[in-house]
């Protein structure tokens, strides 16, 4: 195998005999080696084969933006998952549970907390899925001494319901009006800010997520519990006084009163993906 691209001392790309592209992980694999050099297969500890291309190129890019022992992590976390459920996971599952996982863990340092309202159901309608992210944070404790609260295990949960190929999607119908609604809203991002939007940034695909997640709820007629403390929503009103007036548009646009959660997660989103 011939490195391809170097992200760090412990995680390259490279090209097997097949012109196949692999992520490989291990300490030191990278470690003063140069593009073009060969893979020292004693070093490989990780490989991530992504089928599905989109999928392989936002896995690039979250290596380029996370640190490596969370995308370690993470595979950990899915290979156990995919030992226990009898499904299929698309490959999207690396890039967004890592992505989230690595965000969650920083918001823990800052110490902020992200109540999941939907906690019970996932319980009740998924108990194996909820079960693993149980076990996923044992995972993340091990690795981190860090221990999220169990509403994580909720949110890694839904990741891997949101990630299973067999799942009946809704009605062609409803995700037809669901995709106009998500363009609608990024369009209003895009006139209030006047700005273009970088579609394959790490910030857009989370932003998109968020909305399908939220356009979920809605058709199932699920809300968020409105917390009685709004001490963070009225931090972040101040901080990104112009992504929240964009968000109050977005509420205008939907015709409903959203919650304190909904407009904080919103508003710290348009504030995400209208940077950098």
């Amino acid at each position: 195998m011939i490195i391809k691209k170097i992200f760090n001392n412990n995680a390259i790309l490279a090209k097997d005999s097949k012109k196949q592209e692999i992520v490989i992980m291990g300490r030191g694999v990278g470690f003063k080696k140069s593009v073009g050099d060969e893979v020292d297969e004693n070093l490989i500890e990780k490989t991530f084969i992504l089928k599905q291309k989109d999928a392989s190129e936002k896995f690039k890019l979250l290596l380029e933006d996370i640190p490596t022992e969370h995308v370690s992590l993470c595979y950990d976390i899915i290979e156990y998952a995919n030992n226990i459920l009898s499904v299929e996971l698309n490959d999207y599952i690396y890039v967004t549970l890592t992505d989230h996982i690595s965000y969650a863990l920083k918001l823990f340092e800052e110490g902020l907390n992200r109540p999941n309202a939907l906690i019970w159901e996932i319980k009740k309608f998924y108990p194996k899925e909820f079960e693993i992210g149980l076990k996923a944070l044992e995972f993340i404790e091990d690795e981190t001494n860090k221990r999220l609260p169990e509403d994580e295990a909720g949110n890694i949960a839904l990741h891997l319901i949101n990630a299973q190929t067999n799942i009946s999607s809704n009605k062609v119908e409803d995700i037809a009006h669901q995709t106009k609604m998500i363009q609608d809203i990024l369009n209003i991002i895009k006139y209030t800010y006047n700005i273009a939007l970088n579609e394959k940034s790490l910030n857009y695909e989370r932003f998109v997520t968020h909305l399908r997640f939220f356009f979920q709820r809605l058709n199932k007629n699920e809300k968020m519990e409105k917390e009685e403390d709004d001490f963070l929503l009225k931090q972040v009103r101040t901080k990104y006084k112009k992504a929240y007036e964009c968000m109050l548009k977005i509420q205008k646009y939907l015709e409903k009163e959203l919650s304190d959660e909904e407009q904080l997660y919103l508003t710290i989103h348009i504030q995400r993906v209208t940077q950098r």
